[in-house]
């Protein structure tokens, strides 16, 4: 218990001294150091070694055995083409067995496997056939640098026919968005039902961009067009080893989505709350007991039934009868003079016109009266200059 007590105290006080000098001391990856064989550029750590049988000579210890569902349509192809899976599972030591009766696909481990991660390889083989993959593809699966992945695409969108439009819409017209989204993340992929399979590998980041444009497509985030729009540009900055460690986002292009305005739902008028319950309505043998009806006999109810029914065919016959006639009435002439509108109209521009007309009569009076007024100065002074002066006569006185 003493030497306890002492290595705690110890460790407690060399965490101390640490902290002390500053340097952050951690209990978990304390060790994670870089390695001489991290930073060697002469390594290639993407690089999957094939396996040699030498590695595993012992085989497996135990039985690992796995299985699968297929659907009904492909019972018949299954069993055209599971001699050819039997054959490619056999080179590895895989045994697998086809069970007519269950529906179902199972693989397991022999005496004869050596591969350890086979057998996995062998349960993606196996779902890639129940989602209606070709044999010759799916049997690629088993070499070590293919991948798949079957991407779940049925929970993701509620409607039907909204769920079917996506879907197409990952297609595109005659296949042709489909063969681009394979051309450019250079992965295999088969669209069928509820499901997407891919296949292809993760180095060059295909199968998470098959993944990324699926789930967006579906979802409804970016139509697969923008995503192929992004890869185009991608390819062509990759060629250009100047932007190799430069961001690219200034050449991607910006997608805005638009969100359609939706028709709001109509809110239901809330009923003041009442502890109350509603009054029970009146049974159907109360109702005759307050007209009487209850007491008649058969022969008079039956009586007034037909009463009522003549009654009611009565009043559709005239309402047809008008309706036929309708059609007969001819329409009302328009014997009104023009609406208010041209009327307004038509007051504006004669009041205009008349304003016109009054300032063009003024103009012309005042230029006639300036007109006289120089006549009557002119007059004026030619009368005086006319006029003959009077002599002063001198008579001798």
């Amino acid at each position: 218990m003493a030497s306890d007590d002492e290595a705690n105290a110890a460790v407690a006080a060399g965490e101390d001294a640490g902290a002390a000098e500053g340097k952050n001391w951690r209990r978990k990856g304390k060790h994670d150091k870089p390695k001489p064989w991290d930073e060697d550029p002469n390594i290639d750590h993407w690089k999957i070694e094939k396996f040699d049988p030498s590695w595993n000579e012992s085989g497996m210890l135990e039985v690992s055995s796995f299985s699968t569902l297929f659907p009904q349509y492909r019972e018949k192809y299954l069993q055209e083409s599971w001699p050819i899976v039997k054959g490619a599972l056999k080179e590895h030591g895989i045994s697998c067995e086809l069970n007519l009766v269950e529906g179902s696909m199972t693989v397991s481990t022999t005496r004869k496997t050596r591969d350890p991660f086979i057998i996995v390889k062998a349960r993606e083989l196996i779902q890639l056939l129940s989602r209606s993959v070709p044999a010759p593809q799916a049997i690629k699966i088993l070499d070590d640098e293919m991948c798949c992945d079957i991407i779940k695409i049925g929970g993701l969108v509620r409607n039907k026919e909204r769920f079917v439009k996506r879907r197409e819409r990952l297609l595109g017209p005659n296949l042709s968005t489909l063969k681009a989204i394979e051309i450019l993340t250079g992965c295999y992929i088969l669209v069928q039902g509820n499901t997407v399979s891919a296949m292809g590998s993760y180095k060059g980041r295909g199968l998470k961009q098959v993944r990324r444009i699926v789930e967006d497509c579906m979802k409804n985030e970016k139509h697969p067009v923008y995503h192929i729009k992004e890869l185009l540009i991608k390819r062509e900055l990759a060629k250009n080893p100047a932007l190799a460690t430069e961001s690219w986002d200034r050449f991607l292009p910006n997608f805005k989505k638009k969100n359609v305005k939706q028709k709001k739902p109509q809110a239901k008028e809330k009923k003041p709350y009442t502890p109350f319950p509603p009054p029970q309505r009146p049974s159907k043998i109360d109702e005759q007991l307050e007209t009487g009806e209850y007491f008649m006999s058969e022969k008079r109810k039956s009586a007034k039934k037909w009463e009522e029914k003549l009654e009611k065919q009565s009043g559709k016959a005239e309402e047809n009868k008008r309706k036929r006639e309708a059609a007969f009435v001819p329409p009302k002439e328009n014997t009104a003079g023009p609406s208010e509108s041209d009327k307004t109209a038509n007051d504006n521009s004669g009041i205009a016109d008349i304003a016109k007309s009054l300032k063009k009569k003024a103009k012309q009076f005042r230029k006639n009266e300036a007109q006289e007024n120089v006549r009557v100065e002119s007059y004026l002074a030619s009368n005086e200059e006319s006029r003959p002066k009077k002599k002063k006569s001198t008579k001798s006185k």
